[in-house]
Order: structure tokens, then sequence, then C-alpha cells
């Protein structure tokens, strides 16, 4: 991908949500959201790591002493919309009105420095482009926001999947895909790093360090949190089989990710941290 000295670099992030948020009477569940940023963080100091939490702006109203204890780890915080709406349901203005709530609920609760963004279900398609400029203006530096690929919900087919600088500050970081049986999946996050069988995905990690690119990921709470009670999550249109995936396999998520660490002692570092390489290139 680019000239830099070839490490086994791994993005690792969390989507810091609480889906119980945008379900009917989700605050009649019980709070889950601590608890599972704990075991993520045991993770990361068991390789001595530091994640990006891209973060809703709801978060801290809910866990008011979360963010600030991330960024005391040393941890980056990021922008993850205020509301989780897609960005092709928006306007330039509601995009912009929307980050602007959720960079103010961040500062507020102790974030120091808010220079990346990631689009709630990576909304963001070649039929949105203002959205850099928007990110530009209110002092973004990187954007991790395009699946680039065909897909099912949300996907610029085009855009290529190296991080491209779509201007002269700010780089998008598209997430890591690999081909499967009928279209490109981006195996390192969410529901497909539960479901895939781990060969698939140890062969796209290989794939990806042997072409020198960073793999990027995206995790959330919910994906391992065994005790988490049954309610249809959000934003799957009532789907009752793909609520069934939402709750598959989350036991084996650490299990699968120590493996990827031991096989090719890959290195975890913040979307932030990657940026400056590259620019620094």
């Amino acid at each position: 991908m680019m000239s830099r000295k070839k490490e086994n670099l791994f993005l690792f992030s969390v989507d810091l949500e609480d889906v119980r948020l945008r379900v009917h009477k989700g605050l009649s569940y019980r709070p889950r959201v601590e608890e599972m940023i704990e075991y993520y963080l045991d993770f990361l100091n068991k390789y001595q790591a530091k994640a990006t939490f891209f973060t809703v702006g709801d978060i801290p109203k809910y866990y008011p002493s979360l963010i600030n204890m991330l960024v005391e780890e040393g941890h980056e915080v990021a922008c993850h919309s205020h509301k989780h709406l897609p960005i092709t349901s928006q306007t330039s203005k509601e995009f912009r009105d929307d980050l602007l709530l959720n960079m103010e609920s961040l500062y507020t609760a102790g974030a120091k420095e808010l220079i990346g963004y990631r689009a709630p279900t990576y909304s963001l398609t070649k039929d949105t482009p203002w959205v850099f400029e928007v990110l530009t203006d209110l002092g973004f530096r990187y954007s991790s926001s395009v699946l680039p690929a065909q897909n099912l919900l949300y996907g610029w087919k085009d855009f290529g999947e190296n991080p491209r600088k779509m201007n002269a500050n700010l780089w998008e970081i598209p997430v890591s895909l690999r081909k499967g049986s009928f279209f490109k999946v981006p195996f390192s996050g969410g529901v497909y790093f539960r479901f895939l069988p781990f060969y698939f995905i140890k062969r796209s990690f290989d794939f990806h360090y042997q072409k020198n690119r960073a793999v990027t990921s995206y995790f959330h709470p919910y994906d391992i949190d065994v005790d988490q009670e049954r309610f249809m999550h959000p934003e799957i249109n009532n789907n009752w089989m793909y609520n069934q995936l939402m709750y598959f396999n989350r036991k084996k998520v650490f299990t699968r990710l120590h493996k990827i660490m031991k096989l090719y002692d890959s290195k975890i570092i913040t979307y932030k941290s990657f940026v400056e390489g590259i620019d620094n290139e």
C-alpha cells in the first residue's frame, strides 16, 4: 500500500454506542457498555496497545466518566455522529449540525482532540462527497466511513481499498475487505468477525499483511456481550434472522483476536497514529 517499513498494523477500533438507546423502551434493559469497555481495555492492555473509540454523542449522558477515563488511559476518542443517523438520510447542514453536537458532547466529557470521524453503518457513498468538505471545515484529519465495494446497505464500489487523501488535509481510510463467495466482506469487525469461519479471517489478514496494508476494524460493546438481554436490534428492518446473527458467537471474539495477534505479531495502533505515519512519508 505505502512505502513505510513493513509492519502488521492492526487499526483497532470500537464504535462506542449503547444499542439500547435506539430500541423501543431501551432503558428498561440493563446498561452494559461500561463493563464491555473494561473487557476491551483488558485485551488492549495485554498487548500494551491503544485503540480508537468512535463515540456517539449520547454516550456521555449515560456514562459521564467514560470519555475522561479513555483519554486518561491514552486511547483516542473520535466522532461517530450524535444521533447515529446514516449520512444518506441527512442534508449537508443536518450532517454538520449533528456532528457539532457530537463534538460538543465529547469535548464537554473530557475529549482533548477530535480529528477522526466514522459514519454510522459506513454510510459515506459516492453520492455524499460533500461530507469531506464539512469534515475539513470542522478540523478533522481523517474519516473511516467508506465500504469500498458493492454492498446490501451502503458502499462505494469504485473508491479503492487503500487510504486516499480527499483534499490537502483529510484522509479517508476505508474498511478492510476480502472477497467471499458472493461479494467482498469486512472480515475484521462486527458480525462478520463473529460469523465467518476463522480460516477465512486468517487468510484475509494474511492477504492484507502480505500487501503491507494495515487492517482496519470495527467492534461494538455488544459484539462481546454474552449476557445481553434479547431484543430486536435497530437498523436491521426487524429481520428476525439477522437479529439472530447479532447475538451469534460473541463468546469467541477475544479468542479469535488473541489468535490473530499471535499468528501475525500484529501491532495495534490508533487511527490517529496511522494518519500521522502516512502524513510523514
